[in-house]
């Protein structure tokens, strides 16, 4: 049985080739179009009024997944609301893909909120933020901080279903779900956000470029913003600990003011 990963893989491909203009599909053997019969030029057809009234409606019909999302997130009243309906969403693809919903981990009304990318291999598994070795490195980050998400750390992504492979999350991903994210600051209320990562910063800052980006204080849902390297690219770049030891330093100093 082909499984979800394989499927995607092979719809990704064919959407590629598609738009390569790939228009038919050649068989396993050759096809002799001398001997075919010939065919005229395909009739086109006219659309009557009757038919373009019919179309109409169909095409009005399609929802906004923006504007869907941000109904279903502003209707929340409490996180527990929220995660109830991002369960209930089901116009993200990547859902159908997923084993778990991923909504956050740690202490909700925490002062530092960390906002990560999307969940992994194994945060799909255990439908928890940042497991894993990137989960165990952020650990001891924050302990050499005197934090930790089992007493003053809450933490979510961008997306709360795995992207198929961990690829990039698709720009039109990131806007379906910033409604929710932007709403889960809201309900959280922490007292500052690290957004960890490329996609974290895109989907809350607007812009990407963590190595120039990272240490800069920002600002966004009115709250103090600092972008870090991710515990994954760190795990692959040790080099790169000391700018995120400078940069959980600042975050302690502001902590303590």
């Amino acid at each position: 049985m082909e499984s979800v990963s394989d499927f995607y893989a092979d719809r990704a491909l064919l959407e590629w080739q598609i738009e390569l203009g790939v228009t038919e599909a050649i068989g396993d053997a050759p096809v002799d179009r001398y001997a075919l019969p010939e065919t005229g030029p395909a009739k086109r057809k006219v659309a009557t009024p009757a038919a373009s009234a019919a179309v109409e409606p169909a095409a009005a019909a399609q929802s906004d997944p923006v504007q869907e999302a941000k109904i279903a997130a502003q209707s929340a009243g409490s996180l527990e609301d929220l995660q109830q309906a991002l369960g209930a969403f089901e116009l993200c693809e990547l859902k159908k893909g997923a084993r778990n919903l991923v909504f956050s981990d740690g202490v909700p009304g925490a002062r530092v909120m960390i906002i990560g990318e999307a969940p992994g291999r194994d945060e799909d598994r255990e439908g928890r933020p940042f497991v894993g070795r990137a989960g165990q490195l952020l650990d001891r980050m924050l302990a050499a901080i005197e934090l930790s998400r089992a007493e003053n750390v809450y933490i979510t992504n961008v997306l709360p279903w795995r992207p198929p492979q961990n690829c990039d999350p698709q720009p039109e991903e990131i806007a379906m779900m910033f409604p929710f994210l932007e709403r889960h600051v809201a309900l959280a209320k922490p007292e500052f956000i690290i957004c960890m990562g490329n996609i974290s910063c895109l989907s809350v800052l607007g812009k990407k470029g963590i190595t120039r980006m990272r240490g800069n204080w920002e600002q966004a849902f009115g709250l103090p913003v600092l972008p870090m390297f991710h515990p994954t690219y760190l795990l692959g770049t040790p080099s790169a600990k000391r700018e995120a030891w400078a940069d959980l330093l600042d975050l302690s100093a502001k902590l303590k003011l």
